[in-house]
């Protein structure tokens, strides 16, 4: 499987959306520099007033773009980071990865997929609908949660838009992903 890095993004503060950036240098073990989820331990708030030593399993936070043109198609507008993301994606069926699938971007980047991404509240502050949009019940009831992935840094660098993305899978069995 191969895509390709449409935008990537970062901000220093927690707010709902990043600021996208014409490049983002990520440290191994920590995250995105600059990023307010950089770290070895959790820095999501709620998260933090939890158990603020837990492992930092959301280092780098990825949307496949073709969720903005699904629900562009229900009346959304979204953007490149206004979910909050880290790294747009292309041509990635990342929904559909496993538990420790390894994303290399670009000649050095390393990213273990953890999980993932919840959607909260604040997605409905951002537009209204939102949040049913993109946490729906398939067939079989249970929850499908379409707000991207996380992953950890094994290997660092700089990733920029253009990019190319492959994916090495984790020895079977392949463990779905849930939400961390």
């Amino acid at each position: 499987m191969a895509g390709s890095v449409i935008a990537v993004a970062r901000d220093a503060t927690h707010r709902f959306s990043k600021t996208p950036m014409p490049e983002i240098r990520i440290v191994a073990g920590l995250g995105i520099e600059g990023d307010a989820h950089q770290g070895v331990t959790v820095k999501h708030r709620s998260r933090v007033r939890a158990d603020p030593t837990q492992p930092n399993l959301r280092q780098v936070h990825l949307i496949h773009s073709e969720l903005f043109d699904e629900l562009a198609a229900q009346g959304f507008s979204i953007s490149p980071a206004d979910l909050g993301e880290n790294i747009t994606t292309k041509d990635i069926d990342l929904l559909g990865l496993p538990r420790g699938a390894i994303l290399r971007i670009g000649d050095q980047v390393q990213l273990e997929v953890t999980g993932l991404r919840n959607p909260c509240s604040q997605i409905e502050t951002f537009q209204k609908g939102l949040l049913g949009a993109v946490l729906v019940k398939g067939n079989d009831g249970k929850l499908i949660r379409k707000s991207g992935i996380m992953a950890v840094v094994r290997s660092g660098g700089t990733v920029r838009p253009g990019d190319g993305i492959t994916v090495a899978y984790p020895a079977p069995p392949y463990l779905p992903l849930e939400r961390v």
